[in-house]
């Protein structure tokens, strides 16, 4: 069973002032480098949604390896970097969609999620304290409605839709809740 992780790494990051997946963690990785490599030690392909003109953000992405799908739509918001991202991963059995902003989720929850993927789980989300969080799974016959949606609201509608086959997986793991939005989210001094 092959599962794509799917990087949605084309928002604008209004609210940091300037391109947050290209700053630097504390150890100098770009933030959409290392949310793509962690990504990357659990699936069996990464493709990287990135904004419409490629920019730093898939230059940052082509170095690593890391397969990217650029999506002018993104600027109207996520549900359309989701849709780009979806319709070019046909041929996938499942696809675990990941924030690119969101570096820090825990190895062992990617390996969980992508395990429960392989098991016949047709969604899965990740929880910790209560919270739903991410990434999220999904199996491939979600894929042609995850590759309608649009605006900003993510797959929202589709989780909603088929919550009878959503499986929440409690998890210890933070990092399911933490994005990078403002500077000051960034580890290390500033």
């Amino acid at each position: 069973m092959r599962v794509t992780g799917i990087l949605l790494a084309a928002g604008h990051a209004r609210r940091f002032g300037s391109n947050k997946l290209v700053a630097a963690l504390d150890d100098g990785t770009p933030v959409v480098v290392a949310s793509a490599r962690r990504l990357a030690t659990a699936v069996d392909d990464v493709l990287a949604v990135v904004p419409g003109e490629g920019g730093a953000v898939e230059t940052l992405l082509a170095a690593e390896g890391i397969a990217t799908q650029r999506c002018p739509e993104a600027v109207h918001g996520m549900g359309h970097s989701l849709a780009c991202g979806a319709a070019r991963a046909g041929g996938a059995d499942a696809m675990l969609v990941m924030l690119g902003d969101m570096p820090f989720v825990a190895p062992a929850t990617l390996e969980r999620l992508v395990a429960m993927l392989r098991d016949g789980a047709a969604i899965v989300v990740p929880t910790h304290d209560a919270r739903d969080g991410h990434p999220v799974g999904f199996a491939a016959r979600f894929g042609a409605e995850l590759a309608k949606l649009a605006g900003d609201r993510g797959a929202r509608a589709v989780l909603a839709a088929h919550a009878d086959e959503v499986v929440r997986v409690a998890v210890d793991d933070p990092g399911i809740h933490q994005d990078i939005d403002v500077p000051a989210d960034l580890p290390g001094p500033r």
